[in-house]
């Protein structure tokens, strides 16, 4: 059985998707962008606040499912520029405190709305 995870508080799909869905105890969030949920306007003022504004739309996803940063088992970051890299990983990092995810980091040539970052999530819901 799979469950759709939908909040005001994060970004609207701007396609064919859910923002998440729930599968028996896991979580799959779509990648998310840096959009304002409440302005639908893209934040794109440097790159950490880009990625602020990503990881607290997944913020959003995760509390609507009744998880936390802690529930997460695996992270997918993109990047248009891998020399992004630290920046966001600095910004990424203030979300955990141990226990960290798996990962991967990729740079790829284009990404939606021709953002800079973006970055999914699986979470472990018990």
């Amino acid at each position: 059985m799979k469950t759709v995870i939908n909040t005001n508080n994060a970004p609207a799909p701007i396609g064919p998707y859910s923002q998440a869905i729930q599968a028996g105890n896991f979580l799959f969030a779509s990648g998310q962008i840096a959009i304002n949920p409440a302005t639908g306007e893209l934040v794109l003022d440097d790159i950490k606040t880009e990625t602020k504004q990503v990881m607290e739309n997944i913020n959003a996803i995760l509390v609507e499912a009744g998880v936390d940063f802690s529930h997460i088992v695996k992270t997918s970051i993109f990047l248009k520029d891998m020399q992004n890299f630290a920046q966001v990983n600095e910004v990424y990092g203030t979300y955990f405190s141990d226990n960290f995810p798996a990962r991967e980091t990729v740079q790829v040539a284009a990404l939606p709305k021709n953002v800079n970052v973006e970055i999914t999530v699986t979470a472990f819901k018990p």
